[in-house]
């Protein structure tokens, strides 16, 4: 078991079900549909990541390696793709643009991809037990 995952399972996926409550009692009446519907979108993939991190840290893997990698890509990619959704998704609701940081969006969801890709090529080059 991988400790690192295991919490960061835990607070992404804690964090995922107070946000999308937030969102649905307190933000669905503020904003239009597509706003809504974008920080929906924010927190599926927080809540997907949340349990990928579970599973990962969940299995002890002998002979993965990269799992400090994987465990970056996944942990910036969550912040980077969904904290930008949110943030952008309520910025009719602040006094503050967030349209400029609309770049990182993208750039978190490379990471994610690129953990995504390192992890399925080293599950095919794992050994069978």
């Amino acid at each position: 078991m991988d400790k690192r995952f295991l919490v960061a399972g835990s607070v992404f996926g804690l964090l995922g079900i107070v946000i999308g409550a937030f969102a649905t009692h307190g933000l669905s009446p503020l904003l239009e549909e597509a706003s809504l519907k974008s920080f929906e979108t924010g927190v599926k993939y927080q809540i997907y990541h949340a349990l990928l991190f579970l599973i990962i840290g969940g299995y002890k893997f002998s002979g993965l390696k990269n799992l400090k990698s994987i465990f970056y890509l996944l942990l910036v990619g969550v912040l980077l793709f969904s904290g930008s959704i949110y943030l952008l998704a309520t910025n009719d609701l602040t006094s503050v643009d967030f349209r400029s940081i609309a770049l990182i969006t993208p750039i978190g969801g490379t990471l994610l991809i690129l953990a995504w890709l390192i992890l399925g090529v080293k599950f095919i080059s794992l050994k069978n037990e």
